[in-house]
């Protein structure tokens, strides 16, 4: 049960940093120019945008859902702390020092700058692609430093609090069951957020973090240190090194509107592959079209103005077809502000 006094300092907490990252996308805003289509004419979505009361009214909306979450015991009331105030203005500083380099590319679409890195490994050319017009891509250490502020802002202080609505099917499916026993794959674990949450609520859980990047991964292990039971693997999620039906929960988190549609499909299968026989997969990414009233157009904005390449086949993606035809049952959904939550079994 949340206590008021919780509550109060759940509410300020949250506003604070609202009011923080959306200052820093408003600054953002003003300092970027005009968006054009390919062709130079301007931007326009096509269809109906949510105004600023609406935005407000369902941010608000997601973190009383994240309270409500709390007071059923589901995980703790989120604390969201982002360092210490050095460490808070000093992201802030790199923010602003690197948004004149987004904003060039953006006007240049400017977008494989990162191939003229010298990177290890043998990474697919979907994913060597300045994704967001982000300096370094996913594959430089500066980008790990600054992608969870870069993050905070595009979505004004949400995006952890929508991470952790995969802790409710995740929640629904450890009842009752030794989280010892358990295994758990997060599949493109970035820098580790959404890992940090899972281990502070089941710190017993073995689990596993995939990705991409090595510098992701490294930053990953830095957030996850106070932790036991967590192996990083760099790998591609089209052929995971995971023996078949080893993990009893995998999930992926905003990971799937990033991948061109043909790989989204073997990315499914591999999934599927991993999971155990009633092993649970839980999806977090972007809505959809059709998902939210007058929220498509801002689905448009945000593929023309963040480089999102395959955002526009992803938004009329059939998931539940997809992973019905990798072998996995569609349990439902909810709506986590800009994003939304979907749950598959495998059936044993």
């Amino acid at each position: 049960m949340v206590s008021p006094l919780q509550k109060a300092l759940f509410t300020a907490r949250q506003g604070a940093r609202v009011a923080w990252f959306y200052s820093h996308y408003l600054a953002a805003q003003k300092r970027q120019a005009p968006l054009k289509t390919k062709t130079g004419e301007a931007f326009r979505p096509q269809e109906a945008t949510p105004d600023r009361a609406v935005l407000m009214r369902d941010l608000a909306g997601l973190f009383e859902r994240d309270l409500k979450n709390a007071d059923q015991d589901i995980y703790a009331v989120p604390v969201d702390h982002d360092g210490s105030l050095v460490s808070i203005l000093a992201k802030s500083r790199a923010f602003f020092s690197d948004l004149s380099m987004v904003n060039q590319r953006r006007e240049k679409r400017d977008v494989h700058e990162v191939r003229e890195l010298e990177i290890k490994g043998d990474l697919p050319g979907y994913f060597t692609q300045n994704f967001h017009f982000q300096t370094g891509g996913y594959l430089t250490e500066d980008s790990a430093k600054l992608y969870d502020m870069q993050v905070e802002v595009l979505f004004t202080g949400a995006a952890n609090a929508m991470r952790r609505q995969a802790l409710v099917p995740l929640a629904e499916y450890m009842k009752d069951k030794d989280q010892r026993r358990l295994r758990l794959l997060d599949v493109a674990c970035g820098t580790g957020r959404f890992l940090r949450f899972v281990k502070k609520t089941y710190p017993r859980l073995p689990v596993i973090g995939l990705d991409l990047s090595q510098s992701y991964l490294y930053e990953a292990e830095s957030h996850l240190k106070q932790y036991s039971g967590i192996k990083l693997l760099t790998a591609n999620a089209e052929a995971m090194p995971v023996a078949d039906g080893s993990q009893d929960i995998i999930t992926a988190i905003f990971l799937f509107h990033e991948l061109p549609p043909e790989i989204r499909k073997i990315v499914a299968t591999d999934i599927a592959r991993c999971l155990k026989p009633d092993g649970r997969f839980i999806f977090v990414d972007s809505i959809q079209n059709g998902d939210a009233e007058g929220y498509d157009g801002l689905l448009e904005l945000f593929e023309a103005g963040f480089h999102e390449p395959y955002m526009s086949s992803y938004v009329r993606e059939d998931f539940i077809k997809m992973f019905a035809n990798a072998g996995l049952e569609y349990k439902g959904h909810s709506r986590a502000f800009l994003s939304k939550v979907m749950v598959f079994d495998k059936v044993g």
